[in-house]
Formats: structure tokens, sequence, C-alpha cells
């Protein structure tokens, strides 16, 4: 009996509640620990309603996330495009931060792991240790300040989080 090709399931769009500081909670320790797509997914999920100044932080967030989902299959040239580009993407925050992040110490990580991928080459891209990465982490405290200082989508006025619901496919 010959089995059947099988037919693509169909994604769904479904509605889905979240707060920034959940998914930013989420997606910061799911990279820490080596849950690179995973915690890609999560800033994601922010970035695509964010419409202001802190987009690109998001951004380069997802693409370091990214860089380290193609580090962990051995891919050396979309890790180094994706860090690359999350470097360019962070760089206006670097001296100051932003959403309590320490973006200068998350730079500075991943440009060594950008240094590393270059001397390894393609042959030893797989025995770049995957443990020496940056830490995503963000003050908590200092969120609801900088939530009002770049006026950041999923905050009120006071900079106090607000459930959102944001259409995800399934």
């Amino acid at each position: 009996m010959a089995m059947q090709p099988s037919t693509p399931r169909k994604k769904q769009h479904v509605e889905k509640v979240i707060t920034v500081p959940g998914n930013l909670k989420r997606g910061c320790d799911d990279f820490n620990e080596g849950r690179f797509f995973e915690s890609h997914e999560h800033f994601e999920e922010i970035w695509q309603y964010e419409r202001g100044p802190v987009r690109d932080l998001y951004k380069g967030l997802i693409q370091i996330a990214a860089g380290f989902v193609h580090l962990s299959r051995g891919n050396r040239h979309g890790s180094e495009r994706l860090l690359r580009t999350a470097l360019g993407y962070l760089a206006p925050y670097r001296e100051r931060g932003a959403l309590g992040f320490d973006v200068e110490a998350i730079a500075t990580a991943a440009e060594d792991v950008y240094r590393r991928i270059a001397v390894a080459g393609q042959d030893n891209v797989r025995s770049i240790d995957l443990s020496r990465r940056p830490v995503f982490a963000f003050d908590e405290g200092r969120l609801a300040a900088e939530a009002r200082r770049w006026r950041a989508w999923g905050f009120d006025e006071q900079g106090i989080a607000e459930p959102q619901t944001i259409v995800i496919a399934e």
C-alpha cells in the first residue's frame, strides 16, 4: 500500500493575549537556556506591533537569537550575517541602553561570537562553544520609566504594562 503524500497543514490565525514584560522575560529566559528559536518568537510578537523608536532594539535581539539558531545548525554564513545586522540595529542603544537592557554588554558579547565564527571558518563552526554567548536580561525595576522614555507599545502613559491582544499564525 503506497503512502499518500501529506498535505501541509494550513496555518490558522489565532488571538493571543500578551504583555511586553512577559514576552521580554520569556524571550530572555529562552535565549539564556539555549532555546534560540523560541526566544526569537517571543521578541517578534512585540516587534511586529511596535512602531516607535525601540522597534530596532527588538529587531536586534531577534536577529541575535536567529543568528544562534543558525549557529546551532552549523550555518556559518547565516549566523555571521544575522549577528552583523543585529549589531547595526543595536548600535543606537549601546551607550544608554533601552527598556532596562544593558545593550552594550549584549552587543560586546555578540561581537565576540561574531569574531569566533570568523576564526572558526565553515569547517569548524560547529565547534563554537554556544554557552559563550550574550546574556539576555533587563532590569524590570527600570521598565516603567524606560517604557515612558521610549513611548513603547504595550504600556500606558505611566509606563504600566497593559495586556495586548495580538494575532499569530499557528
